[in-house]
């Protein structure tokens, strides 16, 4: 018994010595450095009509003709509907009729008011010329109101044929041929919808806008000239086209905290549609930041990030203050500090102040971490 107990107390010094011998462990480490980031905010967004009009009649009448087909683009000036022409042709010829005698009754008057004044102190006095004075105004006044009532009733002629205000795409016909609309009236006969362009409307907090603005005065952020948005589909298809800022919004929403910012994008095979939901990313200019990759980062239940660094060969949690996201890393302004050594792999068993063996590594373009002996050696792409 004495043997057996003396060899395990000789194992457990053995273990013992073992345990304090181990090498402290190894951890790949990346090198920070300041550059420029592009700098972009992702939030949802809307497709609304660039142009959208309602057509109503403007004169009453029989539709006779629906000239278009639902669903096809009409360019501006297309005829899409007919009102039975009849009456407004009728009040035309009438009108015509009282120009022309109008035209008639101020030639007259004014060959009475020649004579009149020709024939004055031989048998005409001043009274009758002032009278034939007086009656050819008359007449061109009949005439300027007969000219307007000719006019008026052409008009209305030309309005019994409605046609397309925009280019754009006609929807569903509301009336049938044979049905009586009134001018002005409240429902629509169709709607013209703009759909190339687009018009994409985003909303941002205010919050995120009052921060970016503090961004730009500290010169943490420098605003492009032309601010861009790139846009993802509801299906996760990125939309194949860029969006130049039209205008934004002066008020925030009482009811969501956001501003509103209207993009416009070219959309000739009408891929989008009023209405429709997209997810925005929307490209401000460019901050000088430190990018720090996600893989590299934890994210606490209060919403702190952190990372691990390493400095004097012992390991050391940091706090990050991020302002957005670039390909696979954070876009970190606060926190971390140019060539401080970031831990980017093995940090499974990382703690304050344990000491460590830095490792060199680098990540590839997909956020991977790969040995740099790797990345140097011809053909190879894969990870050991």
């Amino acid at each position: 018994m004495a043997f057996r107990f003396t060899h395990l107390l000789a194992g457990v010094f053995l273990a013992s010595a073992a345990n304090a011998q181990m090498p402290p462990p190894t951890v790949g480490v990346i090198e920070l450095k300041t550059q420029a980031v592009p700098r972009t905010i992702v939030e949802p967004g809307r497709a609304i009509a660039s142009a959208q009009v309602e057509i109503r009649p403007r004169v009453e009448g029989t539709v006779t003709e629906i000239g278009y087909q639902a669903g096809r683009p009409v360019e501006t000036g297309d005829v899409l509907f007919r009102i039975d022409p009849s009456t407004y042709e009728a009040d035309l010829r009438a009108a015509e009729a009282d120009l022309a005698a109008a035209r008639a009754s101020v030639q007259e008057a004014e060959a009475a008011l020649q004579r009149s004044e020709q024939l004055l102190g031989t048998g005409t006095s001043q009274a009758q010329v002032d009278t034939a004075r007086s009656t050819l105004e008359q007449a061109r006044a009949t005439l300027q109101s007969a000219t307007v009532t000719r006019d008026l009733a052409r008009t209305d002629l030309d309005r019994t044929t409605v046609t397309s205000p925009i280019t754009g795409v006609a929807g569903f016909a509301n009336v049938s041929v044979g049905d009586l609309v009134a001018a002005n009236q409240a429902d629509a006969l169709a709607t013209v919808t703009q759909l190339d362009p687009i018009d994409v409307e985003i909303w941002a907090p205010s919050a995120r806008i009052l921060s970016l603005i503090d961004d730009v005065s500290s010169d943490r952020v420098e605003i492009a000239e032309s601010i861009t948005a790139t846009l993802t589909l509801e299906t996760g298809r990125t939309f194949d086209a860029d969006g130049q800022m039209v205008a934004t919004g002066q008020n925030v929403s009482e009811t969501t905290g956001s501003r509103a910012t209207r993009f416009r994008f070219e959309n000739p095979r009408h891929v989008l549609l009023p209405g429709m939901f997209v997810r925005s990313e929307v490209m401000l200019g460019s901050a000088r930041a430190i990018l720090v990759p996600q893989s590299a980062t934890e994210r606490a239940p209060t919403g702190e990030l952190t990372a691990w660094v390493v400095v004097d060969g012992a390991a050391e949690q940091r706090s990050l203050n991020e302002i957005g996201t670039h390909e696979h890393g954070w876009i970190v302004t606060d926190g971390v500090a140019a060539g401080e050594l970031l831990a980017v792999d093995g940090l499974a068993n990382l703690t304050t102040g344990i000491e460590v063996q830095t490792v060199p590594v680098m990540l590839d373009e997909d956020g991977v971490v790969r040995d740099l002996e790797d990345a140097d050696a011809p053909g190879d792409t894969e990870a050991e």
